[in-house]
């Protein structure tokens, strides 16, 4: 599978590394240019290729955004429309901005960058779990129960299968919080944020 990531900080670029070992194929972007990201190709290997944000979303059937949320607004959206798009970003107001609706629980952020990307396939996954938990926790040799829990929400059935399985690629056990008005329980300072819990745990949280 063809995946584009946009934002090559920690958890871009450790989701490259483990998309590549599970077989597929990576083009990464961050705000600074392709030529700036030469040792992380480097390192990653012949399945990997620095871009641009447009043709990391034109090159992807899956892409994720792993950027500052205060950034949505500058996401290609034309490119990004049809595709199954992983919202791995975080709302800290101390960094982002202060959004009204997000601060009054109104709506969430996933839902907000859903309303900018019109037409894209949203879930929410990957933001709840620490990039060296990334690094470390997977595990493709257990039961998917016993694996470490990421949380996905969204409103498309067909692409949160895939992001689950896409979850299981790499190691991890998919937990579905449901829609992604739920994606509001996935959130900073939520049960489950940063939660190093196998699937099964998550059950007894939840």
């Amino acid at each position: 599978m063809n995946i584009g990531i946009i934002g090559a900080g920690n958890i871009g670029g450790t989701t490259a590394r483990l998309f590549i070992d599970a077989g597929h194929e990576v083009a990464i972007s961050n705000s600074r240019g392709p030529e700036t990201l030469r040792d992380l190709i480097a390192s990653l290997g012949a399945k990997a290729r620095a871009t641009t944000a447009t043709e990391a979303a034109r090159f992807g059937e899956i892409v994720l955004l792993a950027i500052p949320l205060k950034d949505y607004t500058s996401l290609p959206a034309d490119d990004l429309r049809g595709k199954i798009v992983i919202d791995a970003m975080n709302y800290y107001p101390n960094r982002d901005g202060h959004y009204p609706l997000l601060d009054s629980g109104e709506t969430t952020s996933s839902e907000m960058v859903a309303a900018h990307l019109n037409g894209a396939r949203i879930v929410k996954a990957f933001n709840t779990i620490w990039s060296e938990h990334l690094k470390t926790k997977g595990n493709k040799s257990a039961p998917v129960e016993k694996r470490r829990a990421i949380f996905l929400s969204g409103d498309d059935a067909e692409a949160k299968r895939i992001v689950s399985t896409l979850i299981e690629d790499i190691g991890f056990g998919p937990y579905d919080l449901g829609s992604i008005h739920n994606s509001r329980n996935q959130q900073p300072d939520t049960a489950v944020y940063n939660k190093d819990v196998t699937v099964a745990e998550a059950r007894e949280i939840m």
